[in-house]
């Protein structure tokens, strides 16, 4: 299990693959399984690298100290650490909000950069949902009470046409041995609440857009409001967990790209 050790923190990251250099940055409450559907689809093209975010997954202390700024030089670190001067960055979500981050402190050394499903907003509608789901994982309701109340929001309303598709993703989240607990939850939300991305809306990188025509989390207009100017592409079908609810368009798009921009 491969850490690195940097400053007040043990980052967990995992690598797969051959090929250019891909960081992929998880979004909120997410580590490096969020992947999953997405690496096998990108493994052949790319060495993809994925990191735990603080606060998640195998990064220890969960309580270290939490911002997008400490994320984005934790990235920053672990490539160094790597030896990849140059590279492709990936970012869902939060993830996108760290990458545009990297995007503003070290563009040179960025091939390409890709947000999905995520802007550099803060909206205090989602901050209030996840400080519920917060109460409810802390409330005597049965364990499973949040991820039901959590999942409409992030994928295509047709995953419940199939209730065993639900029933097994909740199933596979409660027996995740590395899941975020309800207070790693709540230190982590304090990155977001600390946010402002004013700065963050022009990369001066490549950096291209990937939208859910269906996202409740960040919807498609309110990303458009502020990333309009650069290359997007709005995925049908697609809510939140962009790259579970169409893999195969997120990485069409993102391998074709990095091919326009090569190391």
């Amino acid at each position: 299990m491969p850490k690195l050790d940097h400053g007040d923190i043990s980052l967990h990251y995992e690598v797969t693959g051959n090929g250019p250099p891909l960081l992929m940055l998880a979004g909120f409450m997410s580590d490096h399984a969020s992947w999953t559907p997405l690496v096998p689809l990108l493994c052949d093209h790319f060495t993809c690298i994925r990191i735990d975010n603080r606060t998640t997954g195998q990064t220890t202390p969960w309580d270290a100290p939490v911002s997008i700024d400490h994320m984005c030089k934790d990235a920053i670190a672990l490539m160094d650490t790597l030896e990849h001067e140059r590279f492709h960055v990936l970012g869902h979500s939060m993830g996108g909000i760290i990458a545009l981050h990297m995007a503003q402190d070290i563009p040179a050394r960025l091939a390409s950069t890709h947000i999905a499903a995520s802007a550099p907003i803060r909206l205090p509608r989602n901050t209030a949902l996840f400080a519920n789901l917060i109460t409810i994982r802390r409330s005597n309701a049965p364990a499973d009470t949040w991820l039901h109340a959590l999942f409409p929001w992030l994928f295509n309303p047709r995953v419940y046409h199939d209730p065993g598709a639900v029933g097994q993703a909740v199933a596979d989240s409660l027996a995740y041995p590395h899941a975020q607990s309800a207070d790693a939850m709540e230190h982590q939300l304090t990155a977001l609440r600390g946010f402002d991305g004013t700065d963050l809306a022009s990369p001066k990188c490549p950096t291209q857009v990937l939208l859910g025509a269906l996202d409740l989390i960040v919807p498609p207009d309110h990303i458009l409001a502020v990333l309009s100017h650069l290359p997007h592409h709005i995925i049908e079908g697609a809510g939140h967990s962009i790259h579970w609810d169409a893999p195969e368009i997120v990485a069409d798009h993102v391998r074709a790209y990095t091919t326009k921009h090569p190391i």
